[in-house]
């Protein structure tokens, strides 16, 4: 069994219905008073997106024209990709790459647990993700 480590990150991706879109968004800002944003969307499937500082966490809220429902995306961090993705590989995990790109140069990975919650497993590195 391959060695590999991970960690927890600080992003969290919440996949959100346009017409659920803007009472989230202010549900964050509004109800709960947390600090938001909006973020210039780099990615053709995201219309539109916030930032929410989460405690030590962000919590991204993407606009998702055509989805009936909200999903929720994670991210954990691992010091050695290869031997992370090789880990989950013999676990019965494969990447999907297809779900989203990722910007130039992040060495990272789209997987989906058991329960079909998408995760970004990514190398350590100072490059964000948006």
């Amino acid at each position: 069994m391959t060695t590999a480590t991970f960690a927890g990150a600080v992003n969290i991706a919440m996949k959100i219905p346009a017409a659920d879109y803007d009472a989230t968004v202010a549900f964050y800002r509004d109800v709960l008073g947390l600090p938001v944003t909006e973020e210039k969307s780099d990615q053709p499937t995201v219309a539109q997106v916030h930032k929410v500082d989460f405690g030590p966490c962000v919590l991204w809220l993407d606009r998702i024209d055509n989805y009936a429902q909200p999903d929720v995306w994670l991210q954990v961090r691992t010091p050695d990709l290869a031997a992370a993705m090789a880990r989950l590989s013999e676990a019965g995990i494969e990447p999907c790459d297809e779900v989203e790109p990722l910007p130039p140069g992040f060495e990272a990975h789209w997987i989906k647990n058991p329960a079909g919650v998408v995760h970004l497993v990514a190398k350590d590195q100072a490059v964000s993700l948006k």
